[in-house]
């Protein structure tokens, strides 16, 4: 079976891992804020934050810009439900805005629409956060815009987007958003095995993050309530969790990082040969403006005839390669039915959802891979 995604692991990854567990520390040790400063440096962002994954980066970006109970948060619909539970796990009120329909990110037109008619009824949002979906970035500095108007927060969840740009700059950067969030899934870009980071240049908003990853525990004698007991005394200030990233981990990402390049221009070789290979085929194939240098984690197609997606996926999955959707939208899922949505409340990203296949893509795919892949695909298509 070809895969959708696979990591890889060379000897200098097992190496950095074996390094550390030789070393005197496996977690809250140096490797972790080594791989910080690695990923500050990649995306110019002034802080960056790694924690247990993308999930818990999400979590503590909506804590950190104050969501909580009667909160608004908005998403896109075409993205893992991490992207919608995050606000929920703080009490915050969910809702979606639809996408355009060639490339699944959230359409600014539409919320713009959105905005406008939420100031009507004196329900804007607090955050809202675009999904940079398959590696390419929203219209940033459009929703940016959109913004500074309506006075909402921006995370971007860039979990895709590690190594991609926009406009020029990384994806990453913070330039048009408060905190970006990236994560380190083995399918991912680059892996720590399970693992993310979220990224800011507002320094109150870093140590917001960095307090709450590790229980809401302290050791800074200026944050402290009274004088130190000792050198080994510390407070709890806020209700926190354990998110911590482990030292093993972050070995593994610091090392990846070294090839970040090489494998983003080995995944964009891969996406300039299916775009060869499949211009022919009655397929959308993915869309990307001059904004934007795609990252590619994903390569989705969307076929003209929705009818036959089902055909065509399980005969990709019969023929032995591993094809899969993303995403099934979050608002048709039960638990966010359950909160009033349904089937029928974003079109455009439903209708998105019935026409998609992701391809297999990683590093590691052969050109003659792609080749059979293409031969299958158009077979199941005249078929």
């Amino acid at each position: 079976m070809i895969p959708y995604g696979r990591q890889h692991i060379s000897q200098s990854d097992i190496d950095a891992v074996t390094e550390v567990l030789h070393s005197d520390f496996l977690t809250q040790g140096p490797a972790v804020p080594a791989f910080e400063q690695r990923l500050a440096e990649l995306t110019t962002a002034q802080h960056a934050i790694a924690v247990n994954s993308a999930t818990s980066a999400l979590h503590l970006a909506c804590l950190a810009l104050g969501v909580g109970l009667g909160s608004r948060v908005w998403t896109s619909p075409i993205s893992f439900v991490a992207s919608a539970n995050c606000a929920r796990y703080c009490g915050a009120d969910v809702d979606f805005v639809d996408i355009e329909p060639d490339t699944g990110n959230m359409a600014v037109d539409s919320l713009r629409e959105k905005l406008e008619q939420a100031r009507l009824t004196d329900t804007l949002p607090q955050v809202v956060i675009p999904v940079h979906l398959a590696g390419a970035s929203c219209d940033m500095q459009q929703i940016y815009y959109l913004a500074k108007e309506f006075g909402f927060s921006i995370i971007e969840d860039a979990s895709h987007a590690v190594g991609a740009q926009y406009q020029d700059e990384p994806v990453g950067s913070c330039r048009y958003s408060d905190i970006s969030i990236f994560s380190f899934h083995p399918v991912k870009i680059i892996t720590t095995g399970e693992g993310g980071i979220a990224l800011t240049n507002k320094p109150e908003l870093a140590d917001k993050m960095r307090l709450l990853r590790s229980h809401g525990i302290s050791r800074d004698d200026n944050l402290m309530t009274e004088l130190s007991h000792g050198a080994w005394y510390y407070q709890q200030l806020q209700l926190g969790f354990n998110y911590r990233m482990t030292d093993i981990q972050a070995a593994l990402g610091l090392s990846q990082s070294t090839r970040l390049m090489p494998i983003i221009q080995k995944r964009q070789l891969l996406a300039a040969n299916y775009d060869r290979l499949l211009a022919n085929l009655p397929l959308g194939l993915p869309q990307l403006d001059d904004t934007n240098i795609s990252a590619w984690h994903l390569y989705i197609i969307r076929l003209n005839d929705k009818t036959k997606r089902k055909l065509v996926f399980d005969g990709l999955r019969d023929a032995g390669i591993g094809v899969n959707v993303h995403y099934i939208p979050i608002h048709t899922q039960p638990y966010y039915q359950q909160l009033g949505f349904d089937w029928g409340d974003f079109p455009i990203a439903e209708d998105f959802y019935e026409r998609i296949i992701s391809l297999p893509m990683f590093p590691e795919l052969t050109g003659e891979q792609q080749q059979y892949i293409s031969e299958i695909l158009q077979q199941l298509l005249d078929n």
